[in-house]
């Protein structure tokens, strides 16, 4: 069965040498756009790139504003600050993220609480999320306050597994019956939708990533996007080291961050955003090819969810134990397919192993037998 996997695989990317998890697509205006970056001398944070950029995204997404940052990571570390999130706030989140999530929240010197993914979404559950404020909280002066703890609960932070959608709309109404923001961390959706209203512009903030593994890439960077007018003005203040507009004269009126996009990583976007049709065409079509392979075999293909478009940023498959993952890992890798496990659950690590936690069965579940695919749009 795997040799079978390995030679379809070769044959979708028409290559017996090394295949990539996830690789990049050039194949438009990038070098121009660079050059013409290159020869204004503006190759730093300002210049044309990242105010078009910006549009761009917030155009495709429908959010009303976009700002540009360095990293994903970056854009949700302010994004949870423009939430309210303060020191020993705690922020909720899914147990099966990448480490980024935890990250951002942890700059702050907030605190993650740990709650159950859906099996048929792989993100955070609003049933499980609903159970744990029920069951362990109580408003307090407007605020949700938890028992255990007295800390404030600030924010929760939905996930939307490899461009796969939560139900994200049942976690905004949970979260606005406990008046907790809910910021979106939609790293790897971009070009994914939800009864159709794109990722991210569902909650308060929403952030996301162009790393180089990502559906489309700035080399590095990321973006924020909100419909709040107020905390789109201070984000682009507060990521641009919180400087006062002036011709020549250096006036800071608050703490920033040198979050800045560099205009030549912007210029690398935009050329990155008109081929982004065509790269989320090419990535359905191989989910489809690899629907079609894992059909009739023992192996299940995870599929998006129901009134979902993903944007099937990585392609991931289930495996029967960790034991069959962990051989199906090591023969493919060792022929040359490149695969890897999900994420190692978060409160797992030693940084949040003392971390408050709800019944993480389904992430569990999930630890020991996803598999993620080749999904390079390279067809």
């Amino acid at each position: 069965m795997y040799q079978e996997f390995i030679s379809f695989v070769q044959e979708i990317f028409k290559t017996k040498d090394f295949i990539p998890l996830h690789a990049p697509v050039f194949k438009g205006n990038e070098k121009k756009y660079i050059n013409e970056c290159i020869d204004s001398t503006f190759v730093s944070s300002v210049g044309k790139f990242v105010d078009q950029f910006e549009a761009e995204v917030a155009k495709f997404t429908g959010a009303k504003h976009a700002i540009a940052t360095s990293n994903g990571t970056a854009a949700l570390h302010i994004a949870l600050l423009m939430a309210g999130v303060n020191q020993n706030d705690e922020v909720i989140t899914q147990p099966l993220t990448f480490i980024a999530t935890l990250n951002a929240l942890s700059y702050i010197g907030a605190h993650p609480i740990f709650v159950d993914v859906d099996k048929d979404t792989l993100g955070l559950s609003p049933e499980k999320l609903e159970y744990f404020l029920s069951n362990n909280t109580e408003i307090i002066n407007g605020e949700c306050i938890n028992k255990i703890t007295k800390r404030k609960i600030k924010a929760v932070v939905p996930m939307h597994t490899f461009g796969l959608p939560a139900k994200i709309d049942e976690i905004v109404s949970v979260c606005n019956n406990y008046n907790i923001q809910v910021v979106e961390d939609a790293a790897e959706s971009l070009g994914s939708y939800y009864k159709g209203k794109h990722t991210g512009t569902f909650g308060l903030i929403g952030t996301f990533s162009f790393n180089g593994n990502k559906t489309i890439t700035t080399g590095g960077g990321g973006m924020i996007i909100t419909n709040n007018d107020k905390i789109a003005q201070k984000t682009k203040h507060i990521t641009t080291t919180a400087k006062i507009p002036h011709p020549w004269d250096y006036e800071h009126d608050m703490i920033g961050y040198n979050y800045r996009l560099p205009n030549v990583n912007a210029a690398l976007g935009c050329a990155q955003m008109e081929m982004l049709p065509s790269i989320l065409e090419k990535k359905r079509i191989l989910s489809e090819m690899y629907k079609a392979f894992f059909n009739d075999k023992s192996l299940q293909f995870i599929e998006e969810p129901d009134k979902t478009i993903s944007n099937y940023w990585l392609n991931a498959i289930l495996l029967e134990n960790n034991q069959e993952r962990d051989e199906f890992l090591k023969e493919t890798n060792e022929n040359g397919v490149m695969t890897r496990p999900i994420w190692k659950l978060m409160n797992k690590l030693t940084m949040f192993k003392n971390a408050q936690t709800g019944n993480l069965e389904n992430a569990t579940w999930f630890e020991e037998r996803v598999v993620n695919i080749p999904s390079s749009a390279i067809l």
